[in-house]
């Protein structure tokens, strides 16, 4: 994993949440319509299940949010690098040597005030 790019790590890691998160929301499902199953009146039980249903819908959605989030992320750090890369070093170079000019003016004047 040391020389995977982070746009795939990101990815990997989204798998594992999104794997996680359907796991809960199935075993809580699950246990609502255990809870339905043993409810002794009609309306107990329809609310159970409605309760496991709703509980899919939810982490379905989270989990459709997550990895759209994932994937937005992953695509924006592979593009920044793909940037990053394609960049020419000189134009930093030239950035450099400009950014150096205002700071030696700087310098001689605050000699200039010293000599005062």
């Amino acid at each position: 994993m040391a020389d995977a790019d982070l746009d795939v790590v990101i990815r990997q890691l989204a798998r594992q949440l999104h794997t996680g998160l359907m796991t809960r929301a199935k075993e809580r499902r699950d246990r609502f319509n255990s809870l339905a199953a043993k409810a002794k009146g009609k309306e107990t039980g329809e609310r159970f299940k409605m309760m496991a249903k709703a509980t899919m819908e939810q982490a379905n959605a989270a989990a459709k949010r997550l990895q759209m989030s994932a994937d937005n992320v992953a695509d924006s750090y592979a593009r920044s690098m793909r940037l990053a890369a394609s960049t020419p070093a000189t134009v930093k170079a030239e950035k450099k040597a400009k950014d150096e000019k205002p700071a030696k003016k700087a310098a001689k004047k605050a000699k200039a005030k010293k000599k005062t």
